[in-house]
């Protein structure tokens, strides 16, 4: 297999681990020695289970909502505007609780947050078909997706902490499993809510039980609680390096540019998770077949999440893989502003392809850092900034559909956006860490 850069040396573990962590892929306190083979073994695929379950659990709880907005709206009296607002609460929770996951590590373990963003899914997606109005299900949507924010940030550390040596193939995997809970959520939930009598509380509801599914693997993990700090016992003339503290990313252009880069994918994603189903409704397209469509663009996450993270690790410079993926979006927009239902499997292919740009960036997340503690305090602030930037997308949106009486000017947002993303991802992609800059 062909060498991955030099940013992702496993020889180089993170922050408080010893080399033979690093080494091995399992954690260990300072000064313990390696768990036996078969021990590591197992708690690497309880690892591996609950990262695939976690990322299942990342998007449901948005897509289906997506696919259900017009019937949730109406029962629920909102506005165009106000449902643009319900779209942009995704990313302000990512953004306002993201922010928060790195000290939450530190003090219980990236383990134990997981669990708890799991059940707080859980809880969120059990209590939101009970809402009776809009502030009610804004609540619990809000905690559902609390549990999501803290989890964003943590799957990038969880991996560079158990699996140093195979960043790309586990973040495509747990990539792959986000895209398919992503594409079976908006493609199921309209049927099965037909099936459950059409009741959209019902729909949204069942999605509870993959939450519950998601939270036992973590439950092993709990006594885990190595929060990678450095300890004094630890600390030698060689390991003093290690034990250094974590880079001040906020003087590191490439955390801001990959930070921005976050920002502008997100914004287009939470615009297609939110809006794509109801562009194809306007657009004649049935509400089943509309869900599909969204179902389509997500499903392409699935087989590219797994390609992309791994080709990305290979070369230096990810600058090309983000142009091709901006010019994949672009000329989706561009047939979603002419042909909406004409060539809605065609436009709903090229966003798939475009939306790839998430599990990239994830992946930009572990190439960019050396270090554990810089890999986490990097995932925190380049989410954390790019949610900020992507909350007014959605909202926008809403706005000018609502206002203009159509969909070409938010179409044309849409593809305009893809410029900027293109500049600052090939920025981002470049070959160096935050330490160097830092």
């Amino acid at each position: 297999m062909p060498d991955e850069p030099k940013t992702l040396d496993p020889a180089a573990p993170p922050a408080g681990t010893t080399a033979a962590t690093a080494s091995s892929g399992a954690p260990a306190t300072a000064g313990d020695s390696p768990a036996p083979g078969p021990a590591r073994g197992r708690l690497l695929g309880i690892v591996a289970v609950g990262l695939v379950l976690a990322a299942l659990n990342l998007r449901p709880a948005i897509t289906s909502l997506g696919a259900l907005l017009e019937e949730v709206s109406e029962d629920l009296h909102m506005s165009g505007s106000v449902a643009g607002v319900l779209t942009s609460v995704p990313p302000l929770c990512f953004a306002v609780f993201g922010i928060t996951a790195p000290r939450l590590a530190r003090r219980f373990g990236p383990a134990a947050v997981v669990c708890a963003g799991m059940a707080a899914i859980l809880t969120g997606l059990v209590l939101r078909p009970f809402a009776t109005g809009t502030a009610a299900f804004l609540a619990a949507s809000a905690l559902a997706l609390m549990g999501i924010a803290v989890s964003n940030v943590l799957m990038p550390v969880i991996v560079k902490r158990y699996f140093p040596d195979r960043v790309g193939s586990m973040t495509g995997l747990y990539s792959m499993a986000l895209a398919l809970g992503t594409s079976v959520a908006a493609a199921a939930t309209v049927p099965m809510t037909d099936a459950l009598g059409g009741d959209w509380r019902l729909g949204l509801g069942v999605w509870a039980a993959l939450a519950a599914l998601a939270v036992l693997p973590w439950l092993p993990l709990l006594r885990d609680r190595d929060t990678d700090t450095p300890r004094p016992a630890a600390t030698t003339p060689e390991t003093a390096p290690q034990a250094a503290p974590a880079p001040r990313i906020t003087r590191s252009r490439t955390a801001w540019a990959l930070g921005v880069f976050f920002g502008l994918q997100a914004t287009g994603a939470y615009i297609t998770m939110g809006w794509m189903p109801q562009i194809f409704r306007d657009a004649g397209v049935p509400a089943a077949t509309a869900g599909v469509l969204l179902a389509v663009t997500m499903v392409m996450g699935v087989p590219l999440a797994f390609v992309i993270p791994r080709l990305a690790t290979r070369m230096k410079n990810q600058g090309p893989i983000v142009v091709a993926l901006g010019l994949c979006g672009l000329t989706g927009y561009t047939g979603l502003f002419l042909a909406p239902a004409g060539g809605a499997w065609v436009w709903a292919v090229l966003l798939g392809i475009s939306n790839c740009s998430f599990p990239l960036a994830l992946t930009m997340i572990g190439m960019r850092s050396r270090t554990g503690a810089g890999v986490v305090r990097l995932s925190a602030f380049a989410q954390s900034v790019g949610y900020l930037i992507s909350i007014p997308g959605p909202l926008l949106v809403g706005v000018l559909y609502q206002h203009s009486g159509g969909w070409g000017l938010p179409i044309a947002l849409m593809g305009g956006l893809m410029v900027p993303q293109m500049i600052v991802g090939t920025l981002a992609g470049r070959d160096r860490t935050v330490e160097d800059e830092c």
